[in-house]
């Protein structure tokens, strides 16, 4: 069975700043990829928290706790420095969790 939408975490330190530049340019990248995903931001310390109800979690900085779900790091998506890379992983990864192939 496959999931309609995605649910996904972006977060970063604030929760204001850089997940915000982040959440719009996954937001690019997966309707470019025509991929369908719900996304939610938070801070770091939110993420124990929200797990559970979510599919995929991207962060700007160092995230070192274990998790369930896939963790995505994105801030290349802000800097610049390897957003080819993290574009592909963010694609690849929401098609593995849709079944796609």
């Amino acid at each position: 069975m496959t999931k309609a939408t995605l649910k996904i975490l972006v977060a970063c330190g604030s929760g204001v700043a850089t997940s915000t530049v982040a959440q719009e340019a996954v937001k690019k990248i997966l309707a470019d990829a025509k991929i369908p995903a719900k996304i939610y931001k938070s801070t770091m310390s939110e993420i124990p928290s929200k797990e559970a109800d979510v599919d995929i979690i991207m962060v700007t900085t160092n995230y070192r706790k274990p998790l369930e779900k896939p963790l995505i790091k994105v801030f290349g998506l802000i800097s610049g420095i390897g957003a080819d890379a993290i574009t592909k992983e963010i694609i690849d990864t929401c098609n593995d969790l849709l079944g796609k192939e």
